[in-house]
């Protein structure tokens, strides 16, 4: 918390309180630096150089400088060097970045590659800047109250300040019922904030907020097809080497596909020793992914550990998040994902795992989409009204990714323009639902996005949106819930400029998307992993929903608790469970925003003490 008055800090002993709601971020080092205008705390997770004098916070000789982060700095030995004369105290990676900001601003953060949220503070400029790594692997949200600034990792640390009020942000609860998460800068809370990935924020008295974007390098990549797949295969050698680096065990999340495979194989040949796999087994064959990851490891020759995922651990996993976080999240798969962090903490400190693969090299079914869109626009009525009586005589199922469900939502929104055709694919699907207004609430919100090519403007889109504050929410919070550290080397600032500088055609070819990753996989990732269709973590929601989760759902969605304090807008929720439960349809994907929004409220609700 800093002040940007005259007036000291007014409650500077509320520090305490809010590194007690992150203590799970970091339960093995408690530091904190106070003055009469700025009060810092840490929660450390000792990861790199476990002595307490690479504790934070730090500051430089002079104290002009204090600075706090979270996350990893992978090219700290390159900063070292550069700054060989600083008398650094400890061999932290964090620390790497002081001499920076000294000598240089926060101008050169450009030069930073890692995953970080910072907050340095210039006491005799009275300078405040935050900042954000270029993917947003890492989160930072503040709050401005009095003339005072006060910010944390999760929002939880926040409503300890006794001025917040807790209103619901009504544009971002719209966002979060038609996207299943809130984009940034939005909170769910009107008067919480995001610090935007890749910028860094300063604040000084009497002056504007100064916005500065970190730049992600622009390269353009030309030659032979060999010579640009050899580029990648280096690329990402290079990556998976420099977030191996840890003073505890790395392990690597799997699932026998293709991009946590290609991470597997490469940490393996990097270790000196076996590595750690991990992998969720679920109870319900159809969605388990055991078996090709058990192959996986064997071949790799890796330490197996499966953890067992059915109804009684996904429910337990359920009320633990909503508890944890406090800010809704709608991603099924945030619940095995916690489960798996919880059995990989009892082995290793840091996972690898394969995020940003799908949006930087076309990996997602709705690329695929787009192309196909124009062609069917174009295609004769007779074929398309072929199609959709196909699409609506296949039943619904409670399959993974059902093709009925692919069809109908294909033939429903090809003749949208992009955006609205990319949401109507990706959403939840209650955006439809939505008013007119509420409708263009959402897709205002949305980043302006100026590819013609709606290929990789829906891929830009999903970087700057789905990934960062959707996949990688679920990647940090279900992690930081049990003290893992997570990684992702795809996200690794060289491999995100190799990917947007490719061509759309050597990314996306007909009836295949990742061409080029799944190319320069083939020497290391065994060719059955690259044969496999893509799978991802699933959850069997519409299953659960009419058997498991009956009760609570119908409790959930009784009309005075969907009418509670006028949070919902109106949706047809009851004729969607309705629909759901009579296996019309499968509304799963609808009905578990307002599942976990529920729930949410119950226990974060702007009444409730936390």
């Amino acid at each position: 918390m800093v002040s940007l008055t005259e007036r000291p800090l007014g409650r500077p002993e509320l520090l305490e309180a809010m590194g007690r709601r992150l203590r799970h971020r970091g339960p093995d080092a408690t530091g904190s630096l106070l003055s009469s205008h700025a009060a810092f705390g840490v929660e450390r997770l000792r990861i790199v150089d476990g002595r307490p004098q690479a504790d934070q916070p730090y500051h430089n000789p002079s104290r002009t400088i204090w600075l706090i982060c979270n996350g990893e700095i992978y090219n700290a030995p390159t900063l070292r060097t550069r700054f060989g004369r600083y008398p650094f105290r400890s061999r932290g990676d964090v620390e790497s970045l002081v001499p920076l900001l000294e000598a240089e601003g926060t101008a050169d953060l450009h030069e930073v590659e890692g995953m970080f949220a910072l907050a340095a503070w210039r006491p005799e400029a009275r300078s405040l800047t935050l900042a954000r790594d270029r993917a947003g692997e890492k989160p930072l949200f503040y709050i401005e109250l009095g003339g005072e600034i006060w910010f944390a990792s999760e929002i939880q640390a926040l409503l300890c300040h006794p001025d917040l009020r807790r209103e619901l942000h009504e544009a971002a609860l719209l966002e979060f019922l038609a996207l299943g998460y809130v984009p940034e800068p939005h909170t769910i809370f009107q008067h919480v904030h995001k610090v935007p990935a890749g910028v860094s924020l300063t604040c000084r008295p009497g002056a504007d907020p100064a916005f500065r974007q970190i730049p992600i390098p622009s390269v353009q990549f030309s030659g032979p097809p060999a010579a640009v797949r050899g580029r990648l295969r280096r690329l990402m050698e290079n990556a998976v080497a420099k977030q191996m680096a840890a003073d505890v065990p790395v392990g690597v999340f799997t699932s026998g596909g293709v991009d946590s495979s290609w991470i597997a194989a490469l940490a393996s040949r990097a270790a000196p020793a076996p590595i750690h796999t991990f992998t969720a087994t679920f109870t319900d064959a159809t969605y388990d992914e055991g078996p090709p990851a058990r192959r996986l490891s064997r071949e790799l020759g890796t330490h197996h550990v499966e953890t067992v995922v059915g109804e009684t651990e996904l429910h337990e996993a359920l009320h633990t998040v909503v508890r944890g976080m406090a800010e809704p999240l709608a991603d099924p798969a945030l619940l095995p994902t916690y489960l798996l962090a919880r059995a990989a903490k009892e082995h290793v400190g840091v996972v690898l795992t394969g995020e940003g693969a799908d949006e930087l090299f076309g990996g997602y079914p709705t690329y695929l989409g787009h192309r196909l869109a124009g062609a069917y626009a174009r295609a004769p009525g007779l074929v398309r009204r072929g199609v959709e009586g196909i699409a609506s005589s296949i039943g619904a199922t409670e399959s993974p990714v059902p093709l009925s469900l692919l069809l109908r939502r294909f033939t429903s929104h090809a003749g949208d323009p992009w955006l609205e055709r990319h949401i109507g694919w990706f959403g939840t699907g209650l955006l439809a639902h939505l008013s007119a207004e509420a409708r263009s609430t959402v897709l205002g919100a949305l980043p302006t996005i100026t590819h013609r090519d709606p290929v990789r403007a829906a891929m830009e889109l999903d970087f700057r949106t789905y990934l960062r504050d959707g996949l990688l929410v679920k990647l940090d919070r279900a992690g930081m819930l049990v003290s893992l550290e997570t990684r992702a080397p795809f996200l690794d600032p060289h491999v995100i400029a190799f990917a947007r500088g490719l061509p759309a055609e050597s990314i996306l070819r007909p009836w295949r998307g990742k061409a080029m990753l799944v190319e320069a996989a083939k020497t290391v990732v065994p060719r059955w992993v690259l044969r496999r269709r893509k799978r991802g973590l699933s959850v069997p929601i519409a299953r659960w929903i009419n058997r498991g989760l009956r009760d609570e759902v119908d409790r959930l969605f009784h009309p005075d608790a969907l009418g509670k304090g006028g949070v919902l807008p109106a949706l047809p929720i009851n004729e969607l469970l309705s629909d759901h439960r009579a296996g019309r349809a499968n509304h799963a994907r609808a009905l578990w925003p307002v599942v976990v929004l529920r729930l949410w409220l119950d226990h974060w609700a702007p009444e409730k003490e936390t």
